[in-house]
């Protein structure tokens, strides 16, 4: 190939900065944090887990007091974990040839591990915060390990998932690196319920699977035809709006992504989660460009999620700004209008006891030979239809 054309399939290039540099800005322009002095070598430190879906650069750029503990996925009976092996294509592969695909929280010697590891680098505190511990038992691994922490070690359940749990981690970050104390540094991460994810996936086997939704829901989401918009409330998967195609189901889900945008204002953060689909989630981008003043970001979803969720999942989670009220129930998308019902035929009249007589009597005289018609008058024919005799 000549060396001056482009090559075939170039790499999509990796956006480091975007929304987070400018929040930087914004926080560091902020008086309360730019009046903060820093309280030592290593402020308190953070753990959290591959479920947040923080971005690889930025893990990197904190990784001095900062640890993201892989969560384990299980293909059949192997083993695998984000971070160290190539989990999105072992599990891609897996769940196209029908294997056996499962998660397990991290174990307790991993979560010690990585309290250990910020203690030696110098931290007198830490702060663990975790997926929902309605999906996953990662807090109670967490809590465990805790209690052998050689610091003290405070555990938070962000009772939520992906980046709507990713975002309260990144602001807990940039909050400790400015020094900030470790009571306001838990009072952020549990607002961390605030931030919403709306999700939807093709089939809602893969969540039956898992045991995240009831056989019931499946069910009938398979034989109606049902296509819902999921959300995470109160760290639990619920159905947040049934929709009966998935073309309308992407169109809702854009739809209730831009209005809870406007709803917290311009400092909104979103971001939109995909498994096998990046040209769609691309798409979505582009629709909610405009709902906030900082960047959409697209981000693969964590392989632990992908499980549950299976191929085509498409997530929107959405953070910052004032937090609206808690979603509410079910919206169940209006049936289309059919055609009004054409009114049934009017019922005959029944008859009289006099026009009985005489059809009893008609009936008789007619089976005996040469019998003529009684003299007794009878209601008229109806009249003969056109080109009949």
């Amino acid at each position: 190939m000549d060396a001056s054309q482009p090559p075939p399939n170039p790499q999509r290039p990796t956006r480091t900065g975007g929304w987070m540099g400018r929040l930087w800005k914004q926080r560091v322009a902020d008086p309360a944090h730019r009046a903060r002095p820093a309280r030592g070598l290593v402020p308190v430190g953070v753990v959290s887990d591959s479920a947040a879906a923080l971005p690889e650069d930025w893990v990197r750029q904190h990784a001095r007091f900062l640890r993201v503990v892989p969560m384990p996925v299980m293909v059949d009976e192997q083993i695998f974990s984000e971070g160290t092996d190539d989990v999105p294509t072992e599990l891609a592969l897996g769940l196209a040839m029908g294997k056996a695909v499962r998660t397990s929280r991290p174990a307790p010697g991993q979560m010690l591990r990585a309290y250990r590891e910020l203690a030696d680098a110098g931290v007198k505190e830490i702060i663990s915060i975790h997926l929902s511990s309605a999906l996953s038992g990662t807090v109670d691994a967490a809590r465990l390990a805790a209690e052998s922490s050689p610091v003290p070690v405070t555990v938070v359940d962000s009772l939520t998932v992906a980046l709507a749990e990713g975002f309260t981690v990144m602001d807990v970050v940039e909050l400790a690196a400015a020094g900030a104390p470790l009571a306001e540094l838990e009072a952020v991460a549990n607002r961390a319920a605030e931030n919403h994810v709306y999700f939807a996936v093709p089939s809602l086997e893969q969540l039956r699977r898992g045991g995240r939704i009831g056989t019931l829901a499946s069910v009938l989401g398979t034989l109606l035809n049902v296509k819902p918009i999921l959300s995470v409330r109160d760290g639990q998967i619920v159905a947040h709006e049934k929709v009966r195609t998935h073309s309308r189901t992407l169109a809702r889900l854009v739809a209730i992504a831009r209005d809870e945008a406007a709803a917290r204002g311009p400092e909104a953060r979103l971001a939109v989660h995909y498994f096998g689909n990046q040209d769609a989630a691309e798409e979505i981008v582009q629709e909610l460009a405009g709902a906030s003043l900082l960047e959409v970001l697209a981000v693969p979803v964590p392989a632990v999620l992908g499980a549950h969720t299976g191929a085509g999942v498409m997530a929107v989670a959405i953070s910052g700004g004032i937090a609206p009220p808690v979603p509410g129930p079910v919206r169940q998308e209006a049936r289309p209008r059919h055609e009004p019902k054409p009114k049934p035929e009017p019922k005959a009249k029944p008859r009289s006891d006099a026009q009985r007589r005489d059809s009893r009597r008609r009936a008789a005289g007619s089976s005996l030979p040469g019998a003529q018609e009684p003299a007794t008058p009878v209601e008229p024919a109806d009249p003969e239809e056109p080109g009949t005799r």
